[in-house]
């Protein structure tokens, strides 16, 4: 059985990742990308689904864990009766000069520091979402032992220590003591080239040390939880594709929002929401690089015709993200199905497009030169919105259910527009501003007239009176001041109906707008709207309650999931998930510009 979401730590090397149990287990990677079939998938399953466990043999060993300063190669401390030994696991981030086709390294080097302890590598590869059996074989010598696993178009290669199979599965001990370092490295590459040479595991460890250092190094770091802050800060990097660009959503698909429902999503995506949401934390803080480099991947991932636009693509810009199900993984704990692609693609969600362009308006504000094309990409997008904008669309939560007027998704119908009239009447670029006002001031007057309830707050869609948590987003976009009265009944009519143990759901699953079945738990990344709302409308104090209150919530090494679950005190939904580590870094921003420092 897997480990609680919340016992995994993440290892990034930019082109995928891996999750690694505080038992020592690395229950989840997929191989060569992020969006890759799973070689290990006990994550959504058990051993039987692949997994690579390495502890002491000795079954009282204690663990304790901590990322190598701000990198991704995580040292597990296992103190046993005989001696304290470290694990170092990391994937490596190759020079510029190896290209994602020709390696993955995955390294995990055991670190003597006192007396002796025995180890036990427990190893079992199922490619392919285990739906494949690898064909293994010995190479390599007694000294420098290989075991090579092929299935279909990758192969594995690992070298170090000396496994031997056992029931289709392979087992390899190392004793080491004070001092002694042993590597073994798991390669990946594609089965139809020879395997890569051995990997210089001390300068591969050290190139990756001090790539994430530096990257870190540039953070422009605020007061309000600063460990937290840039813990999220590269996450958010950790689940950006170092080649092409694309910020996935998450690192895992199917791990459940409620516990044995069937709100089991791929979130090993693009999402141009989420991708723009991060973009716009990552220039606050500096990275003004980061929004150059997602931009040219929006022009390739949307080129074309605007009416073809997608709202989620693959990390290389691929449209086919067809949802299935899979019979080859039973799920997390039994929560099942098991999807990989992802029906979300084929929806309408008329905020997206406000999305994008307030992005790149901040980017464009913080300096970011134009392209060639990156203009001319924004003028046929609000082309676009403008065609349909009196379609109703499925919204930001990407309904299954009966498309809505919803309120979030027509205020950023008025964002788009407003920021396109900025960039004529600021940025002195060219485009018909005056019709872009226009239009702007039709989704102001409507949202107006249809979009608050009696009470005087914000709906989740016309003729609604509900509330929805991404009105919290409304003042960020700037269509109102966070003390709107509109905005502060809104707040108010949140906290009354959304806010459940002190953390904040999305909306009531019970009116049945979602088309699903079943509940969900909270959602950290909607805790944490409230809390910028607080800050910004003057609730400083309970704007660093939340921010702390969800802060609490992360595991030992920084990471949120989606939601969490209150009632069994646990994560719950896919992880590391972006959403919730941006909300985290706005919420503190807005903590630290009200004044709210530590």
């Amino acid at each position: 059985m897997p480990s609680e979401i919340a016992d995994y730590a993440l290892l990034s090397n930019c082109r995928t990742a891996a999750l690694v149990s505080r038992d020592g287990a690395i229950d989840w990677l997929c191989l060569p990308r992020y969006d890759s079939a799973s070689v290990f998938g006990a994550l959504l399953g058990d051993d039987a689904h692949g997994s690579w466990q390495l502890r002491p043999d000795e079954p009282d060993a204690v663990a304790e864990r901590h990322y190598d300063g701000d990198t991704f190669t995580l040292v597990t401390r296992w103190t046993t009766a005989g001696g304290v030994a470290e694990v170092h696991d990391a994937l490596t981030i190759a020079p510029h000069t190896v290209a994602v086709v020709e390696r993955i390294d995955l390294v995990r080097r055991l670190v003597g520091v006192s007396g002796s302890v025995a180890f036990t590598h427990r190893l079992r590869m199922r490619p392919d979402y285990a739906r494949a059996l690898p064909w293994v074989r010995q190479r390599g010598t007694r000294a420098e032992p290989e075991l090579v696993a092929i299935a279909g178009p990758d192969s594995l290669v690992l070298r170090g220590a000396r496994f031997e199979p056992e029931d289709h599965s392979h087992r390899a001990r190392v004793t080491v003591a004070a001092g002694d370092v042993h590597d073994t490295v798991l390669t990946w590459h594609p089965s139809h080239r020879e395997p890569p040479r051995r990997l210089d595991v001390a300068a591969a460890l050290d190139h990756t040390r001090t790539w994430w250092t530096d990257w870190a190094d540039r953070i422009d770091v605020r007061d309000v939880h600063r460990a937290e802050v840039v813990r999220s800060l590269l996450i958010l990097r950790a689940l950006t594709h170092r080649d092409t660009g694309g910020i996935i959503a998450a690192a895992t698909t199917s791990l459940p929002e409620q516990f044995g429902g069937e709100r089991n999503w791929d979130y090993r995506f693009v999402w141009l929401r989420d991708a723009a949401l991060t973009l716009e934390a990552l220039v606050a803080h500096g990275f003004l690089q980061a929004a150059d480099h997602w931009r040219s991947w929006l022009l390739r991932a949307i080129a074309g015709d605007p009416s073809q636009m997608q709202i989620v693509y693959g990390i290389g810009g691929e449209r086919d993200l067809l949802e299935r199900e899979l019979e080859s993984l039973p799920g997390y704990r039994g929560s099942a199905p098991v999807r990989i692609g992802n029906g979300a693609a084929l929806q309408y969600q008329a905020d997206v497009i406000g999305e994008v362009l307030v992005a790149l308006h901040a980017a464009r504000d913080a300096g970011l030169a134009e392209s060639a094309f990156s203009w001319p990409l924004e003028r046929a997008l609000l082309g676009h919105a403008t065609e349909r904008f009196d379609e109703p669309d499925r919204g930001i939560w990407e309904i299954r259910g009966e498309p809505h007027m919803f309120t979030h998704s027509r205020a950023l119908v008025w964002a788009a527009f407003d920021r396109g009239v900025r960039a004529v009447r600021e940025h002195g670029l060219a485009g018909p501003a005056a019709d872009w006002e226009r239009m702007r001031d039709r989704a102001r007057a409507e949202i107006d007239a249809h979009g608050v309830a009696p009470g005087g707050w914000f709906t989740q869609f016309y003729g609604s009176t509900e509330v929805d948590a991404s009105l919290l987003l409304l003042p960020a976009v700037g269509f109102c001041a966070p003390d709107d009265p509109r905005m502060l009944a809104t707040v108010a009519e949140i906290e009354r109906t959304l806010v459940v143990d002190g953390l904040v759901h999305r909306y009531r699953t019970d009116t049945g707008v979602d088309g699903l079945g079943g509940d969900e738990n909270p959602f950290l990344a909607c805790s944490l709207w409230l809390a910028e709302q607080y800050a910004r409308s003057g609730r400083v104090a309970d704007a660093r309650a939340m921010v702390d209150r969800v802060c609490a919530l992360a595991n030992d090494v920084g990471m949120f999931s989606e939601e969490y679950d209150v009632a069994g005190r646990r994560q719950a939904g896919n992880t590391p998930q972006a959403l919730s580590h941006l909300a985290l870094v706005r919420a503190a921003d807005a903590v630290h510009a009200a004044g709210g420092r530590g």
